[in-house]
């Protein structure tokens, strides 16, 4: 049916209306948060955007502890963006470019504020690349059990352990677990060091006088869990007996001082984990054993846990165990930091009972009955346990004991389909001890909310 005139100009009049409602309904552009406002640190992490994918191409020499970087980060807009945030701390930035084009920047304490030369809508992706240098230095304080952490230089090179906030003193990120993404590293070292990183070997060539190394990590990934450790290193590659790539890096120097096969154990626990808690989640497993006495702790580095010197058994399950709990399955907020260390800590217990050593039930009782009623020990809220005081043993030694008593509440049958179902459930993903709780209720069918309240939530000594 043709219009007429007048009915055709009508409805062009109503098309343009349309458009510039549309137009004018579009959001206005606003700056990212400098945060996520996660209650332990309010500034790390960055709103406005969702990080996908980190390109980080780093160079850096032992004999003057320069690093030198260019990292390019892939993100999604979430909302219009006139400027966004990311963290970085004492590096000196020289140039940012947004989608190829210069971008201004400027600093303030660790927040790095970026302005594009146009608006970032909601919903696109875009890049940002950064090129900074400087000598990276490691943070101290009480977190880390009054160890420095991070950027640790070492004898021959330099030692990468950045939990909870140290990932943004050698690359600019969202440095908060709760934006995780894919990566791929590159490493500039001098000839004869090896870089170790996260995920597969990519490719490694000399060229000169320096080693250049590409590593990709193809799962998401947390910020703090990135590494570029450099060093000396004997490495020894293969599969489990399960099937699962391995690759252990080992520092020369402490070859003769080890009475531990971290090669053996590290193969047997993938395996046993991967029966217990369901499929190991990424495409290599490890470890880094560096010569660093300065750092008095191991970390859970993705795929290949870092160690600064040759540790026990029980320490190599208990980071192994975190690629399920803590890698693979990241806390949302810091405050829940027991869904990684607790977990931990318990599967050591397993292992004991695996091994045939001692109960689950014997370890929780040993453990539980060590520390009167007094003791500080008690005094520290595990479901929360403040930011200086997030990795005492309480965390994990308490949170491990609601564990065992969640498993002795719902019985071995429903407690060994709740592990694998919750790493399955948020596999790459983010989770909460409200999270928890709820799949708890829901595989066994009953009312746990007490029995979370009592171990988690409260201090004193429950009574048993």
């Amino acid at each position: 049916m043709a219009l007429s005139r007048s009915a055709r100009l009508a409805a062009v009049v109503a098309t343009a209306t349309a458009a510039f409602c549309t137009v004018a309904a579009a959001p206005a552009p606003t700056p990212g948060a400098p945060g996520v406002g996660d209650s332990y640190f309010p500034l790390l992490g960055n709103g406005g955007f969702d990080a996908r994918h980190y390109d980080l191409d780093v160079a850096y020499d032992p004999a003057t502890g320069r690093l030198d970087g260019r990292t390019t980060l892939a993100a999604r807009a979430t909302r219009t963006l006139s400027s966004f945030d990311l963290d970085l701390q004492q590096l000196q930035v020289t140039r940012v470019e947004v989608n190829g084009r210069r971008a201004g920047f400027t600093r303030d304490g660790d927040e790095l504020r970026v302005t594009p030369r146009g608006v970032l809508a909601a919903g696109r992706t875009f890049t940002v690349t950064v090129t900074y240098g400087g000598v990276p230095q490691p943070l101290g304080g009480p977190i880390i059990f009054g160890s420095p952490y991070g950027w640790m230089k070492t004898a021959d090179g330099v030692f990468v352990a950045c939990e909870p906030n140290a990932a943004s003193t050698w690359f600019p990120s969202s440095d908060h677990p709760s934006d995780k993404a894919t990566y791929d590293i590159r490493i500039k070292a001098p000839k004869g060091l090896t870089a170790v990183s996260n995920g597969r070997l990519v490719s490694t060539y000399d060229k000169g006088g320096s080693t250049y190394t590409h590593w990709r990590e193809a799962r998401p990934m947390a910020t703090y869990l990135a590494t570029a450790t450099i060093g000396r290193f004997d490495v020894r590659t293969g599969r489990t007996p399960g099937g699962v790539p391995i690759y252990v890096a080992t520092d020369p120097a402490l070859a003769d001082a080890s009475t531990v096969d971290v090669y053996g154990v590290t193969a047997a626990a993938t395996d046993y984990w991967s029966r217990i808690f369901g499929p190991y989640p990424f495409e290599e497993t490890g470890a880094i054993v560096d010569d660093m006495p300065q750092a008095g702790f191991s970390l859970e580095v993705q795929s290949k846990p870092a160690y600064s010197a040759v540790r026990n058994e029980t320490t190599i399950v208990h980071e192994l165990a975190h690629q399920w709990f803590g890698d693979s399955v990241s806390v949302a907020r810091w405050k829940d930091i027991w869904l990684n260390e607790g977990f931990a800590t318990y599967a050591q217990w397993l292992w004991e009972e695996h091994k045939g050593t001692r109960t689950a039930h014997d370890a929780f009782r040993a453990a539980y009955d060590a520390r009167p009623a007094d003791s500080a020990f008690w005094r520290i809220t595990v479901g929360d346990p403040q930011r200086d005081t997030m990795f005492s043993s309480a965390v994990y030694q308490r949170g491990a004991m609601t564990l065992q008593m969640l498993r002795e509440r719902i019985g071995d049958r429903a407690f060994f389909r709740l592990l694998p179902a919750w790493t399955a459930r948020h596999r790459y993903g983010n989770a909460s001890t409200a999270d928890f709780v709820r799949l708890a209720e829901e595989i066994s069918g009953r009312r746990l909310g007490d029995l979370f309240h009592t171990w988690l939530f409260t201090t004193g000594k429950p009574a048993l």
